[in-house]
């Protein structure tokens, strides 16, 4: 009953505050004090007492009131940080002055002429006087009280009863930091309530860092830095290195499994998870932060050599760039990892083990700590750990290919594998034997984490949702770069990849779009770069290409013919053949799997910033004769670095994966009716894709992008493509030309050359019709002196821009947004940095 009165007089209170026409003087304790007596209990009821409607009428009409109650809810956490707040009124008070906060600021930031009042001189004060703006008196106040004994840290043990309590003021923080790990070797005692305190006032801090989401997603919007994470990750701020180091300590020390007692998370309130997760979203958010705005390049080594701004002036991304010790690493690391593959545990239980749902944000914390710290980066990938990563990568990659609401974590998974595949040691360490064997709905097959890698990324090309598209060069790109590391890939792999090239290089799909032809550059790339540099140990490719022969020799006689590419072009839709039925042509899934859904109709999803392509996300550098491959004394042919060619394709189940050999001097073409449903289905989406865009491009989401598809441009040869008067973009033979004789087929029909007569003739004189047999003559087979001389090995690194920036803080913001929703902080306001809609029953 004592709950209701005091729900109802904070209402009351509420009421009176909106439909006051007068303002309400700042002095008048006993009206002020209703917000934030020991009424209220959680923040839930915060949020439903007080509406938007009249948050927003209290701003529009009267104005002062609303000066004023942030004025005194400030004032308040102020008094407490300077005095402490052990008693437990006090403590309420604090509690209840950081809702108020939390439910006012963003719709204070939705209101372009009310984002400056938190910077402005306070009520009362003459310009000559000095005060403290309200936003960095809000800001220090909750810096202290984020290391306040007995509110949000244990107190030290004192020697006498009678000692007073710690001074806030003068604690060294760095002796409260809330958990070891880097830089802090003891772990404080453990206590429900002091995570929860922690995590509300991170909350609010996170609400005063939101006013990102209310600028639109265009670079010159954010070229002003956000003040209120300016100040916070200043030398102004006296606790930046314990919050810091608190933060990341929290974050990879959590174990949600614990003791690993069955349903533990179903008896027992979690209370760390909370805030594990509230702080993985403001490292993420500080971490993106650079003074030098969103059009300087983020990583630390370009930082380094263009002076003393960014780094410099974020001390959270200067820490982090300063942590070294391998201890350190390693404890980062194995938090990160333990977190991803959370999701991934298995049990004879159903639902018996705890399961996390922040992994993006780890992802991107991932992310920013190998962009900032290169000596991470390095010490991920210099053992097999770095497996740790890709396995829950591909896992979620896999998993979320079919749901258009989470787009965006294909985007940051791909992001992340392009990252790691310009570095040697992660191609290297592809070759390790899989055998996590995580559920999932992909072939069974025996072999590597390359096969791993290969097989996930054919699934999403050939099943995954529309709004991919941008994404299927980068998914080329990465496999192009591990390639010429990879020791043996497996038949299944093998198939895919020549699958994959099966329906690029259809003539219909070639000449469809401007871009096309360059996944089928991608594609000869990879196995250029494995033929030169890992032959003798990928016999299972070289005997899928040489069944595929057809392929390669159709591709080097492209028609190029006027007549030929109308033709082509017209035929395409009779070229499809219906798919395949029937449980013979199904292919063997991993136990236990389950396919991908799409989200269920209502779901949210937040709009994202147009993916940038990979020309430009990417810088091509060269690896030297015996730097990069052993034996190796050059690259793969093929220098192009291709553009945005995305395709849209729904798989089929047509494709056996241990196909017996075929007959003397007769192609194989078993898989024909696939690749060409494969090939209708991307040339039918070709008209719209969404276009490569520029780093100074305003985002727009794909859906949006169908009219501005004739505008794409492709990278070789553009200038003899022909346009009409109509804009519309017609292949011609000239454009055909100038790509096709660019085609890096030299190394591939030198190898059909020397090999298929051999394979032919040993067929014919041993009666061979095992695989197994051909397999072993071509494991024992050599082309030494009798392939091209090789090219230096292309490995296209990531590149930091303009472009990746705004999107990675469009996604970021996109993800807090929708995970916030208990309390719901941001919903149902102005938000213009993405747009938030709820998906359709299809």
């Amino acid at each position: 009953m004592g709950g209701t009165d005091s729900k109802l007089n904070f209402r009351k209170a509420v009421v009176q505050l909106t439909t006051k026409t007068q303002p309400v003087e700042a002095g008048d304790d006993a009206f002020w004090d209703q917000f934030w007596a020991d009424t209220v209990t959680n923040i839930s009821d915060v949020f439903a007492l007080i509406p938007a409607a009249e948050i927003r009428a209290l701003r529009e009409e009267s104005p002062s009131n609303l000066a004023t109650l942030c004025y005194k809810a400030v004032e308040k956490l102020v008094s407490a940080a300077e005095t402490g707040c052990t008693a437990p009124k006090e403590q309420q008070i604090v509690l209840n002055s950081v809702r108020l906060l939390t439910r006012v600021l963003p719709y204070i930031f939705e209101d372009a002429d009310w984002r400056g009042f938190f910077w402005s001189t306070l009520p009362g004060q003459t310009p000559e006087e000095e005060s403290l703006p309200l936003a960095q008196s809000l800001l220090n106040a909750l810096a202290d009280l984020l290391f306040c004994p007995d509110f949000s840290v244990v107190a030290a043990k004192k020697q006498q009863a009678s000692e007073k309590p710690d001074d806030p003021q003068n604690i060294d923080s760095c002796e409260f930091i809330w958990e070891a790990g880097v830089g802090f070797a003891t772990s404080p005692p453990h206590s429900a309530q002091l995570d929860t305190n922690r995590t509300e006032l991170l909350k609010l801090l996170l609400t005063c860092f939101s006013e990102t989401m209310y600028l639109p997603p265009v670079s010159d919007a954010h070229s002003i830095p956000n003040q209120w994470i300016t100040y916070l990750c200043s030398p102004e701020n006296r606790h930046a290195l314990p919050l810091f180091t608190s933060l990341i300590n929290v974050v990879c020390a959590y174990d949600p499994v614990g003791y690993g007692m069955p349903y533990n998370h179903l008896l027992f309130n979690d209370t760390r998870e909370p805030l594990v997760e509230v702080a993985s979203q403001i490292l993420v958010v500080t971490l993106d932060h650079t003074q030098s705005g969103p059009n300087a390049p983020s990583s630390v080594d370009t930082l380094d050599e263009s002076g003393e701004h960014g780094m410099a002036d974020n001390l959270f991304v200067n820490y982090l760039s300063r942590i070294h010790r391998e201890e350190d690493f390693r404890f980062v690391l194995k938090g990160l990892t333990r977190l991803l593959n959370n999701p991934l545990i298995q049990t004879y239980l159903p639902g018996s083990t705890k399961k996390i749902a922040f992994h993006q944000e780890l992802l991107v914390l991932f992310w920013k700590m190998c962009d900032h710290n290169k000596k991470f980066l390095f010490f991920v990938l210099k053992s097999s750990d770095v497996l740790d990563v890709l396995v829950p990568i591909l896992y979620h990659l896999n998993d979320a290919r079919a749901d258009q609401s989470r787009v965006g974590l294909m985007h940051i998974g791909v992001f992340i594998l392009l990252l790691l595949s310009g570095e040697r040691n992660f191609g290297v360490r592809l070759n390790k034997p899989y055998s996590v064997r995580v559920p999932m709905d992909i072939p069974v097959f025996t072999g590597t984490h390359a096969d791993f890698l290969v097989i996930v990324f054919h699934k999403i090309i050939t099943s995954g949702h529309q709004r991919l598209q941008p994404l299927y060069d980068c998914l080329l790109t990465i496999i192009v770069n591990v390639s010429p590391y990879l020791k043996s890939l497996s038949m299944v792999s093998a198939n895919k990849l020549l699958h994959l090239l099966e329906a690029f290089s259809t003539p219909w799909f070639l000449f469809s779009n401007p871009s096309n032809h360059h996944l089928v550059f991608f594609i000869l790339e990879v196995f250029n770069n494995i033929i030169q540099y890992q032959f003798d140990g990928n016999s299972n490719l070289v005997y899928t290409i040489i069944r595929k022969r057809n392929v390669f020799h159709q591709l080097a006689n492209l028609p190029v013919e006027p007549h030929a590419i109308t033709q082509a072009l017209t035929r395409r839709g009779k070229k499809a053949a219906p798919a395949p039925t029937g449980e013979a042509l199904e292919q063997p899934m991993m136990e236990g799997a389950l396919p991908p859904v799409d989200a269920e109709p209502g779901t949210l999803k937040a709009s994202l910033a147009a993916t940038p392509g990979v020309a430009s996300m990417t810088e091509t550098s060269k690896v030297m004769p015996g730097e990069g491959v052993e034996g190796a004394t050059g690259g793969a042919e093929g220098g192009e670095t291709p553009a945005d060619s995305p395709v849209k394709d729904p798989e089929t189940a047509g494709q056996t994966e241990k196909p017996q050999p075929p007959p003397p001097g007769v192609s194989d073409t078993e898989s024909s009716v696939e690749s060409q449903q494969l090939a209708a289905a991307a040339a039918k989406e070709a008209s719209s894709i969404q276009p490569p865009i520029t780093p100074t491009e305003v985002a727009t989401p794909a859906e949006e992008s169908v009219a501005r598809a004739p505008q794409r441009t492709a990278s070789v040869s553009s200038s003899v493509t022909t346009t009409t008067t109509s804009n519309e973009w017609r292949a011609t033979p000239e454009w055909v030309q100038s790509w096709k004789q660019k085609l890096p087929l030299q190394t591939i029909m030198r190898l059909l050359q020397v090999l298929v007569p051999q394979v032919e003739k040993i067929c014919i004189d041993k009666g061979l019709t095992d695989e197994s047999e051909i397999l072993k003559f071509l494991q024992h087979g050599t082309l030494v002196g009798l392939l091209p001389v090789p090219h230096p090995i292309l490995i296209r690194k990531y590149q930091a821009n303009s472009g990746t920036t705004l999107w990675f803080r469009t996604y970021m913001w996109g993800v807090i947004y929708l995970r916030n929703v208990e309390p719901p902080i941001w919903y149902d306001t102005a938000v213009k940095l993405f747009e938030v809609q709820r998906i359709k029953d299809s």
